[in-house]
C-alpha cells in the first residue's frame, strides 16, 4: 500500500464513522487491520441498537459514500440486519446489532491491529 493509497483508506474509514455517526451509531471503532492482514486496510465496526437502526445506518452510508464517489463492491447480511458488512476494498464496514457485535467481538479478534481514535 502506498502513503497515498493509505491516506485514502484513512480518509475514507473516518468519513464513514462520521456518516453513522449521523444516523447515532453506537460506538465506532476504527481498527488499523492492514499492518497485520491483507483483507483490507481498515476496519470500520459500529453498532444499532435495531434492526431498523442497522438498515438506516447502512442505507445512509451507501448513499453517501455513492455519491462521494467511492465504490461498494460487496454487501453481505442487509437484509437480516444482524451483522451487515459494506465492503469498499481498503475499507470494510461491520454494521452490527448491539447484540451480534458482543457475541462476535471483532475488537478482540483484531486486537493486535491498532485503534484510530474517531473524530480525529
Amino acid at each position: 500500500m502506498t502513503r497515498e493509497a493509505g491516506d485514502e483508506a484513512r480518509e475514507l474509514a473516518l468519513q464513514a464513522a462520521g456518516l453513522a455517526a449521523e444516523k447515532k451509531a453506537v460506538d465506532p471503532v476504527i481498527i488499523e487491520v492492514g499492518k497485520i492482514s491483507i483483507i483490507a486496510d481498515y476496519f470500520l465496526i459500529l453498532s444499532g441498537s435495531s434492526t431498523a437502526q442497522v438498515h438506516a445506518i447502512c442505507d445512509h452510508l451507501m448513499e453517501k459514500l455513492k455519491e462521494a464517489g467511492h465504490t461498494l463492491l460487496r454487501e453481505e447480511g442487509y437484509r437480516e440486519g444482524w451483522w451487515v458488512v459494506l465492503d469498499y476494498g481498503a475499507v470494510v464496514i461491520h454494521v452490527f446489532r448491539q447484540d451480534a457485535r458482543e457475541l462476535y467481538n471483532l475488537e478482540r479478534l483484531w486486537s493486535k491491529a491498532p485503534v484510530i481514535a474517531v473524530g480525529q
